[in-house]
């Protein structure tokens, strides 16, 4: 129950090299070598915009500043900002020239997804024509949606019908051509595919619902690429449940593929498969590279061939942590190339995840560009596997996602706490150990910065659990806005933030969204419960047949901490979240009392319905986070709620498959019937997790106005019309 559409994804704490000081203009200056200015890049242009210190300056002066209730600040970061900024990346490539290929998701166009080409010039060239969407529903959360061949030749799966297209990059205006057969209707999607040269095909993942749409087949399969007659596409790995990661060696002659079989998850067991292919094509021989070994539970994730013709990949085998491994083929074992306590991939919500490059190899050595997570915080590196040594490397970005090998260069993917989603090309030097440049070539939000002054930054914090012994993290974020103070005995509403998966983990970046919040004068903490991922697997299965009981005092256990310290409002505490974050939401105001309001976004109310309503890749998900039939009917809040006993509102997509809309429609006539304060907002045309921009502005405006009318305290200074609350007297409205 991954939330994929928020950008909270992206994250970090700004992190300084010791030779820098620690302003933030300086850290710039150091990192964009500018001898004269810190220069700032907006999208594909390099023309310099307004420096990053005179931004960070850019708070008025000379004004007065206001004293107001906390709630009630105005800010400039409205709504339309946040929902225009929600764009999102959907993965990163190169073309022969090594230019930058980058899928961009697009809000103001109902969240279509488009590939823009880095022109020559660096200006951006939209790549999919309009009438076309890139984008795959393959296990509902897609991802790996589009591949780029040496010959500059593409393969994209279609929003609209789900079949692969063809397209020629190199023409201009060159019109997609079908590869997959036309069966009437999206029941067959395609992800995660590699070209194969040898035989002039397509290997891709393939998820086939044309016998039954709620339990379809998945297999690896290869597409032709020769001719203009459709063929049936043939099956060249089955058997699983569930498969990823196809990748071929450099001479086509070895194929390598993770799977795994319910009630797994990816992040809980998986194998990683070798296979040789023959003369003919076929796979006739196969081997277990990682996953079999009864010695160890691992997950391995993201195999990847060197120039040379060796397999690295991720796992969290012996020290519980996803490190790179190599596989030594002769012997068939697997040797860690760099053991360390920091995790090297991310849970396999989205295919085609590119979170390390192996950008060169030898004999004596090679040498990895990677990212890692460790206790919170986000490292970019070059591991050398000769010395067992990892050298972190310095740019604007202080958090990081995917990585993509360029000429000469790095195009890294990532934030920080005051830079939105953004994608940076790095530049090394010869010995490919250290940062020349860096220099931002596409932003989320290329005007967000002129906003800096009224940025939070957040404050990593750790906390009691109620296990003796044990801590959790979150992110806090204080309220922050230079034209305005609250009065010394006033403490802040709080909005506590559950996030969603939740095998997943919440992020210290630069988040419009929670600047909404902040600069109003709210505080906002984004929780990482036991079971979130960036901590290991240890502390990802302390959520194993205990959902919905350490989630919820994780959460609960938090914003108790923050208003002991006195950073919080005892009699102001909210919560949110979504898809899993929403069944958080839900049950910490049904099972404990500790939140005075709260808003579920596309969230879970009945546990036995989500398993017997949901899409194959979860269906055997929470039986592993929950337990036997007793506790799924326990830890429903739909059962109990006789046990609610303050205002909430919903959000749901009414074409959402993950977590069906029966769902809030169930708890909200519940709710209603109990004579509760609650409201209902229902979006046609979304699914799990919202792409429009309008609905984006509205669920944002619409918890504001919510949370205001039912603590109290303050009214929003925004112009907002606020929906009808049921059970709700509006003249009690503060």
């Amino acid at each position: 129950m991954a939330v994929l559409t928020s950008l909270n994804h992206f994250v970090s704490l700004t992190r300084f090299p010791s030779s820098s000081s620690s302003s933030f203009s300086s850290y710039a200056h150091h990192l964009f070598l500018s001898p004269s200015s810190i220069r700032r890049f907006n999208l594909f242009s390099l023309k310099p915009f307004r420096s990053y210190a005179s931004m960070s300056s850019s708070s008025p002066h000379g004004a007065e500043i206001t004293t107001a209730p906390y709630g009630s600040w105005k800010s400039p970061i409205t709504a339309d900002i946040v929902s225009g900024a929600s764009k999102r990346l959907g993965g990163t490539t190169v073309d022969s020239r090594g230019r930058l290929v980058l899928l961009e998701s697009r809000p103001n166009e109902s969240g279509r997804g488009v590939l823009v080409l880095q022109g020559d010039d660096d200006e951006p060239i939209d790549i999919t024509p309009k009438e076309f969407a890139v984008r795959t529903l393959t296990q509902e959360y897609g991802g790996g949606a589009f591949r780029i061949s040496s010959e500059d030749k593409l393969v994209f799966s279609n929003y609209k019908d789900q079949r692969l297209y063809k397209q020629d990059i190199t023409i201009k205006d060159s019109s997609p051509r079908p590869i997959t057969p036309d069966y009437g209707e999206p029941a067959v999607t395609y992800a995660d595919g590699v070209f194969d040269a040898r035989f002039n095909r397509y290997i891709t993942v393939r998820e086939d619902g044309r016998q039954d749409r709620s339990n379809p087949i998945t297999t690896i399969v290869e597409v032709s690429l020769s001719g203009e007659t459709l063929q049936e596409p043939k099956v060249l790995v089955s058997g699983n449940d569930f498969y990823a990661f196809p990748r071929l060696d450099p001479k086509c002659e070895r194929l390598a593929w993770i799977e795994w079989s319910h009630p797994n998850m990816p992040w809980d067991k998986a194998e990683l498969w070798v296979g040789y292919i023959s003369e003919s094509g076929n796979i006739d021989k196969r081997v277990c590279v990682a996953g079999c070994d009864p010695n160890y539970v691992e997950s391995p994730t993201e195999p990847k061939w060197s120039s040379r013709g060796e397999l690295f990949f991720v796992s969290d085998r012996k020290n519980g942590f996803w490190n790179i491994h190599k596989w030594i083929e002769s012997s068939n074992e697997v040797v860690s190339v760099y053991p360390t306590d920091g995790e090297f991939a991310k849970p396999l919500w989205v295919f085609g995840t590119n979170s390390y490059e192996i950008i060169e190899c030898s004999e004596e050595k090679n040498v990895i560009a990677c990212s890692y997570r460790q206790k919170g915080k986000s490292y970019l590196g070059i591991l050398d596997d000769s010395k067992g040594s990892c050298s972190l490397l310095d740019i604007p970005l202080t958090d990081f996602d995917s990585i993509t090998l360029g000429n000469q260069c790095l195009y890294v993917e990532g934030a920080s706490a005051v830079l939105p989603p953004s994608v940076a090309r790095v530049t090394l030097d010869q010995h490919k150990m250290r940062a020349l440049s860096a220099e931002i070539v596409w932003s989320s939000s290329p005007d967000v910065l002129k906003h800096k002054a009224f940025f939070s930054v957040p404050e990593l914090i750790e906390f009691p659990t109620e296990v003796p012994g044990q801590n959790a993290y979150a992110y806090f974020y204080p309220p922050t806005n230079p034209l305005y103070n609250a009065s010394l005995d006033e403490k802040p509403p709080l909005l506590v933030k559950s996030h969603g998966g939740p095998t997943a983990e919440s992020r210290g970046s630069l988040n419009l969204n929670i600047q909404y919040w902040t600069s109003r004068g709210w505080a906002y903490v984004d929780v990482n419960y036991g079971g979130s991922t960036g901590y290991g697997r240890e502390y990802r299965e302390r959520l194993l047949r205990r959902w919905g009981i350490v989630d919820v005092d994780d959460c609960c256990g938090c914003a108790k901490y923050l208003v002991s310290s006195g950073k919080a409002d005892v009699k102001r505490l909210c919560i949110s979240g979504g898809s899993a974050g929403g069944y958080t939401t839900l049950a910490a105001l049904a099972f404990r009392d500790v939140f005075k309001a709260g808003a579920s976004l596309y969230g879970v109310a009945d546990l036995k319905m989500l398993k017997e309503e949901g899409h194959k890749f979860e269906s055997r998900y929470i039986d592993n986070l929950v337990g036997d039939e007793k506790d799924f009917y326990e830890r429903s809040p739909i059962n109990f709620v006789d046990k609610f006993s303050c205002p909430i509102i919903l959000f749901q997509g009414l074409e959402d498959k993950v977590v069906t809309p029966d769902q809030s429609r169930k708890i909200y006539q519940a709710l209603k019937g109990k004579g509760l304060p609650v409201a209902l907002v229902e979006y046609k045309g979304e699914q799990h997790g919202f792409r429009k921009a309008e609905n984006i502005k509205y669920t944002l405006e619409q918890q504001m106005v919510f949370f205001a009318q039912v603590i109290g305290g303050f009214k929003v200074a925004d112009d907002i019309h606020p929906l009808k609350i049921d059970n709700f007297d509006t003249s009690n409205d503060a």
